[in-house]
């Protein structure tokens, strides 16, 4: 799972998300998880595909924010497929097979476009 959180002073974002409404930015972290997810479809190594067809989303609504999380379901004896990939992990024969850095590489835009976004729109009624 991958979760991003912030600490610190809110007061500008929860004003922007007031004033837009809460429908409107839920609507905008689906469409967030939905680019991720298919993001992280075209960057998974395929084997099969079964690990690359199982990137899904949660948003959760806390206290101080939403949580926007992607998830995948491939777990093979109780070990995350999509995380072994990813980490690297050892054989029943002793080797290790290095991990492939995936995941960051897929969602850094994404991230990074929110960020931007994010960033211009809390700060952009300061600039008046």
């Amino acid at each position: 799972m991958i979760t991003f959180k912030h600490k610190g002073d809110f007061k500008n974002i929860e004003a922007f998300f007031k004033k837009v409404g809460e429908a409107d930015y839920i609507e905008g972290f689906e469409k967030i998880g939905e680019f991720g997810v298919e993001a992280l479809k075209k960057a998974t190594p395929k084997d099969t595909g079964k690990t690359a067809e199982s990137w899904s989303y949660k948003i959760e609504k806390k206290k101080n924010g939403i949580v926007l999380s992607w998830l995948n379901s491939n777990v093979n004896d109780g070990i995350n497929v999509a995380a072994i990939i990813q980490y690297g992990h050892a054989t029943a024969s002793g080797y290790y097979i290095e991990g492939i850095d995936y995941i960051n590489p897929a969602l850094k835009p994404i991230v990074d476009s929110l960020v931007d976004k994010s960033w211009k729109e809390v700060t952009r009624d300061a600039k008046h």
